[in-house]
């Protein structure tokens, strides 16, 4: 349950419903994260919960007696939990981001862990994955600010390797130890890029107060966090500073176009599905309540927020190639957005290139049209951050 009508991500608190005396109470007083899946322990006297946390899915039992929240589980992304009529054992899904989802067991105290399924061991054998490394400096507001680093397969310390930053979006999202299809961190790392993703402002998974930090500050300290965190990894002396590109997709997409107007820092962008125009978006989006939310009111009663956010007015600062990503039948950030930033790039003569979904939406959720993005987008990177990217096409 989430107490506050029309924001997303408000705590998700884990409630008790007596049906014999009709009465509720939250078992997650003073639990400072998001409960996520539950499922019952056979006696009815444990909840075992899918909690996010540090860039990870872990696993949680709750006592329904209101007893402290105990964590048997840390590990990557463990999902979809069942329990033994028993008790005694638990079957579930894992994932990390060096390998999709098999299929494992556990003693219902977390230990014991065994993987059952071989459904992809075959085909990674014959990879090169490196595990992602976690990273974690002083962000904004002098709070830690966490994330993960992979590294380009055969990786030599001693050598230089340009650099992507992936930004989630959400903005309330965040990057974890999982595998998916898109955004990829490996796919990233095996065309030879050091791929940090970070969790800044605004992320689940810290605490309700660091998620909540970003409402009414979309290019505040969450951009602090993003450069603090590209500085440190640089200070570890295996990236190549004049050769860093940036990519993420919807408040992603927006933190990229928001860092055009910015900063030289970065020599490419891939804005996907990216907030452009603060005001335009509020007009054609289906989540009216989202940015009501996000910027304290409507563009008519608080314009300035909507202002003060927006990349758009920033656009005399655009030089960064960029290519723009989006999906006709994008509903929560519409076509116009996209459209409107390429036609900018465009007319102020800054390298740039669009790629056109006219069958998808929010997400590039099509396999033949995935690998296409992929070949775009790291095309794009291969192009701009190469060591002989400075006299690279337009």
């Amino acid at each position: 349950s989430q107490a506050r009508n029309g924001f997303e991500a408000d705590r998700v608190r884990l409630m008790l419903y007596d049906r014999k005396a009709g009465t509720t109470r939250e078992l997650s007083v003073g639990f400072d994260r998001n409960v996520g899946d539950l499922t019952w322990s056979p006696n009815s006297q444990r909840l075992f919960l899918n909690i996010e946390e540090r860039g990870r899915e872990t696993l949680y039992v709750a006592p329904v007696s209101g007893d402290k929240f105990m964590r048997v589980m840390n590990e990557h992304a463990s999902t979809g939990f069942t329990v033994s009529a028993d008790g005694k054992q638990l079957a579930f899904t894992r994932a990390a981001l060096t390998h999709p989802n098999e299929v494992f067991t556990a003693s219902s105290d977390g230990k014991n862990v065994k993987q059952l399924s071989q459904a992809n061991t075959a085909l990674l054998a014959q990879l090169d994955l490196n595990a992602p490394e976690d990273v974690e400096y002083l962000g904004a507001l002098k709070t830690k600010t966490h994330g993960f680093i992979v590294k380009p397969p055969q990786f030599d310390k001693a050598k230089k390797y340009p650099m992507v930053l992936l930004i989630h979006g959400g903005p309330q999202g965040a990057w974890l130890d999982s595998w998916s299809f898109r955004w990829n961190p490996q796919l990233f790392a095996a065309r030879g890029y050091v791929v940090v993703s970070l969790n800044p402002h605004g992320s689940t998974g810290y605490g309700q107060a660091f998620t909540e930090q970003i409402s009414g500050d979309w290019g505040g300290a969450v951009y602090e966090d993003l450069m603090k965190g590209v500085d440190h990894v640089v200070k570890q002396g295996y990236v190549d500073a004049t050769r860093i590109g940036a990519a993420g997709g919807s408040y992603g997409g927006y933190m990229v176009n928001w860092m055009l107007g910015h900063t030289d820092k970065f020599k490419a962008f891939v804005s996907h599905a990216g907030v452009y125009n603060l005001t335009s978006m509020y007009g054609a989006t289906e989540e009216l309540w989202f940015t009501e939310w996000e910027f304290k009111g409507v563009p008519w009663d608080n314009p300035e927020q909507y202002v003060k956010w927006s990349p758009h007015l920033h656009a005399k600062n655009f030089k960064t190639p960029t290519l723009v990503v989006h999906g006709e039948l994008d509903y929560r950030v519409p076509i116009g957005e996209g459209l409107q930033l390429f036609t900018t790039l465009q007319r102020k003569g800054v390298p740039s290139k669009l790629l056109y979904f006219p069958d998808e939406g929010h997400w590039v959720l099509k396999p033949q049209n995935s690998e296409l993005w992929y070949k775009t987008v790291l095309g794009w990177f291969d192009q701009w951050l190469t060591p002989n990217a400075a006299t690279a096409s337009r």
